[in-house]
């Protein structure tokens, strides 16, 4: 059966996929659902809740193990000053691990998972200094430089993931050991930094945050005043002074520190950082009412979104800074998209949607989480992405660990704790954000409410929602529009709503409810091509195919043709193909697409040609990709031939070098590609580094002789 097929113009999402970028509303303040209050039994969600349980989890510890994390605490807890492994942060990994279990042991208790998290945390305590300070690189190897580089060392950045993972725990099981420890850090930071103690704030944010958890939790208010000091002091060039840097000399874009913090239009700098710096402004700016840094936030989330986020919900396309370029420079075979920055865009953009209760945030982070942060990790949970292009060569997998294994327990904690993000409290109002089936009971000003819903999202826009009072209960029913969505209808006991009241994009349903009422949504949900702003240069003359919350793309095991090769015209249709034995269960994208026949172009300049060769299209979740075959993947699609590039006869050749590394591809030097400009990393790059002043060689080898007529 042929689907409805919708043209979208994106720069980069449309602002019909997300409307009101230029629109700030008024404050809601909404209030979290916790994760221990939802539960999710659906079939898309909750067996990736469980590999991620039986898979993840346990392998992320086991590799913590392995690469030294959790013997670097023993070691500073045995007074060692010899032994530590791995780079500066390694303490960061084991906390981020620590609250992936925590959620996990919530929603799943494990007796024996229980007792080694125990033995971990005991290890951690022990490991504490009297005086509260924690960072075990700095107990067992350089004890003498505490707070000397706050720019590259990660002090305060591991103290904010131990934060989290303390609060985290506490909320998980009532135990407080953790937490303990957490506070005494806090007071020992807070005893060291501060207004009328030392200037300073973190290289890489993420304490700002953590600390008004930790001050939410404990009622601390001298933990909030220290985010609120981290945050509003950035940009004060604190790193120019730290390492002797001539403030004409000074570029402090990199960590966020160029301007001061109301300054700030557009995002920049590294990726994971500026989320992470995003996060902590607006929990610091919402809890004060801030205008002015409000304002800013919202003016660096509208340059995101409308000129610097994937459409697959991921940020930052540089590998050479982990982060942003310029505005609209989004490639694709060579994006850097790391998984921990889709964790903390959704982060940010979770926070936002609290704070306005408007629905065009909540949109941006289930884009992240459906696509962009689920890519992170293998379907068995055993393997991880650290960076997602939105194309591969075929020469791109995941890996079982990271030498900077900052990604896999950042998406083990967010799969984890995944129903926090589904659900809001307002006054009197329970929010829906994501649709997935379960159960939701949380207190609202009424009383105790919940819901049961019902759905095969976001394989279908059918969505069943029945109320669970005690009582006939009068509250707000807050159900999310997903910007993706053009056609809706809603019935209210089986009656259709003839004109149902939108607010900041949440159909809204006020009236006393019985637990025999039902809430039905039909959310149109037909195959959609979608087109970049032109000033997206990598997408110029593609197209790429999105149904649902979810983005497709071709991958080459599904087809007996390079994927290179194949177009893709606007007019073609589609049709929708549940497959339940396919990576996990997926709903496949059928189609017809195009490709013109490989020609010999050998001392010929013109030659006709006949009509395309018709090739039968199949997309997938971009999510999935790279489980089975290794082979090319790409999201953008050509919608006209693709034009091949100029090569001569060094691209028949074979290309060997005197030496490469495991960042060197040979094949750059005959692809035909040149870069535009020196900045440009190309898909291809040989070089001979960290060979320095030697001699190297590059050979080519023919199969036959050829002639040569010149080289340059």
């Amino acid at each position: 059966m042929k689907k409805q097929i919708i043209f979208l113009t994106v720069g980069v999402l449309a602002s019909t996929l997300m409307s009101g970028y230029s629109q700030e509303t008024s404050l809601v303040k909404m209030r979290r659902v916790s994760f221990t209050d939802v539960e999710i039994s659906d079939k898309f969600w909750k067996p990736r809740q469980e590999t991620n349980r039986i898979a993840s989890i346990p392998v992320n510890l086991e590799n913590l193990v392995k690469a030294g994390n959790i013997k670097n605490f023993e070691l500073a807890a045995a007074g060692a000053r010899t032994g530590f492994q791995g780079p500066v942060f390694m303490d960061s990994d084991l906390y981020k691990a620590i609250e992936a279990v925590s959620y996990s042991l919530a929603i799943h208790p494990d007796p024996a998972l229980d007792k080694r998290l125990d033995e971990i945390i005991s290890i951690i305590a022990k490991a504490q200094q009297p005086d509260g300070y924690l960072n075990t690189y700095f107990i067992v190897k350089e004890p003498e430089k505490r707070w000397t580089n706050l720019r590259d060392w990660h002090e305060l950045y591991c103290a904010g993931h131990l934060f989290e993972a303390a609060v985290a725990h506490y909320q998980a099981t009532g135990k407080r050991e953790l937490l303990n420890v957490a506070i005494k850090y806090a007071d020992n930071i807070d005893s060291v930094f501060g207004p009328g103690k030392r200037m300073g704030y973190p290289g890489h944010p993420e304490i700002e945050l953590a600390l008004v958890k930790l001050y939410r939790v404990t009622g601390e208010k001298r933990y909030f005043d220290l985010a609120k000091f981290f945050i509003l002091n950035r940009g004060k060039k604190y790193f120019a002074e730290e390492h002797k840097i001539p403030i004409e000399r000074y570029d402090g874009s990199y960590w966020q520190d160029d301007v001061p913090i109301f300054e700030h239009r557009n995002i920049k700098g590294h990726a994971v950082r500026a989320a992470y710096l995003m996060s902590g402004a607006t929990d610091v700016g919402g809890e004060l009412g801030d205008e002015p840094l409000l304002k800013m936030i919202n003016r660096v989330w509208r340059n995101t979104v409308t000129r610097n986020m994937y459409i697959t919900g991921g940020i930052g396309p540089s590998a050479h800074n982990e982060g942003f370029t310029e505005d609209y420079d989004l490639p694709n075979l060579t994006a850097y998209q790391e998984t921990c920055a889709s964790v903390a865009l959704a982060q940010w953009n979770y926070r936002l949607a609290l704070l306005y209760g408007d629905a065009r945030y909540a949109d941006v982070y289930e884009r992240s989480l459906y696509n962009g942060v689920l890519a992170g990790v293998s379907l068995d949970g055993t393997r991880f992405f650290y960076v997602n292009p939105l194309a591969s060569e075929g020469n791109h997998h995941r890996s079982p660990w990271f030498g900077c294994a900052c990604c896999p327990p950042n998406v083990a904690r967010t799969l984890a704790s995944l129903g926090e993000y589904a659900y809001a409290a307002g006054d009197n109002a329970l929010y829906v954000n994501l649709y997935i089936q379960g159960k939701v009971q949380t207190k609202i000003s009424s009383g105790k409410v919940g819901l049961k819903v019902t759905t095969d999202y976001p394989w279908d826009g059918k969505v069943s929602l029945g109320p669970i009072v005690d009582k006939a209960t009068k509250f707000t029913l807050y159900l999310r529009k997903p910007g993706w969505c053009d056609d809706s209808v809603v019935y209210i006991n089986n009656k259709k709503v003839a004109q149902p009241k939108i607010e900041r994009g949440y159909f809204v349903i006020e009236r006393e409810w019985r637990s025999t009422d039902k809430v039905e949504l039909d959310l149109a949900m037909p195959v959609k091509k979608v087109i970049a702003n032109p000033k997206v240069k990598a997408d110029n003359g593609l197209v790429a195919i999105q149904r649902g919350p979810l983005v497709y793309c071709i991958e080459a095991c599904d087809y007996d043709v390079p994927i290179k090769s194949i177009f893709l015209p606007l007019n073609s249709e589609f049709t929708v193909e549940k497959q339940p034995l396919l990576l996990g269960g997926i709903t496949v994208i059928k189609g017809e697409a195009q490709r013109l026949p490989e020609m010999d172009w050998r001392n010929v300049l013109y030659q006709s040609i006949d009509k395309p060769e018709k090739v039968k299209l199949t997309a997938i979740p971009y999510y999935s990709w790279d489980n089975r075959k290794a082979g090319e993947m790409t999201v953008w699609t050509p919608t006209m031939a693709p034009v091949p590039a100029v090569k001569g006869v060094e691209a028949l050749a074979k290309v060997s070098v005197s030496f490469a590394n495991d960042n060197s591809q040979p094949r750059g030097i005959n692809d035909g590609i040149e870069p535009s400009k020196s900045g440009e990393q190309p898909r291809y790059m040989c070089h001979w580094w960290p060979h320095k002043g030697t001699e190297e060689w590059v050979q080519h080898d023919w199969k036959e002789p050829i002639n040569v007529e010149g080289c340059k």
